[in-house]
């Protein structure tokens, strides 16, 4: 990805980080959805991360991304050992960075994938998410809607 700007502020922030498990899930939290600055639309058109994330992750995504704010020392917890994780990797173009994605499910139902940059200084309560379709308007979500992140095993 390119260099960052500064993030826009939360609108809110969940009440408990962690929720119930769901069967089959490493980990789950919830986050609260919250507005980027179009960085992820961006990144997610270029032709070399379509071709990356369709190699990786099996599908073509949608031009954007859902970005969630995520909070608590269980996160914290999970967002740290998320860098000792392989992930799927996405192998970047000249003059970009690296990244990593990891399968989950939001709300119990919905594929998608969690893209971690990898960027110096990237914010350890942003998650951002990729799908084949528009995130937003396909679980009726605007921003302070919270929504349950299950991290696939």
């Amino acid at each position: 990805m390119p260099a960052r700007a500064p993030e826009p502020p939360a609108v809110a922030s969940p009440q408990a980080a962690s929720s119930p498990a769901v069967p089959g899930a490493a980990a789950c939290f919830t986050g609260v959805v919250c507005s980027g600055l179009g960085e992820g639309a961006r990144f997610v058109a270029i032709d070399w991360v379509q071709r990356e994330m369709r190699r990786a992750l099996g599908f073509e995504p949608w031009p954007g991304t859902l970005n969630l704010r995520m909070a608590g020392t269980a996160w914290q917890r999970w967002r740290r050992a998320l860098a000792q994780r392989p992930g799927i990797v996405l192998h970047p173009a000249a003059g970009f960075c690296a990244a990593r994605c990891f399968a989950v499910r939001l709300d119990g139902r919905t594929a998608a994938a969690a893209v971690i940059p990898d960027v110096d200084g990237y914010p350890d309560d942003k998650l951002e998410l990729v799908a084949p379709l528009a995130l937003r308007e396909a679980l009726n979500l605007r921003d302070g809607s919270l929504v349950r992140v299950s991290f696939d095993r």
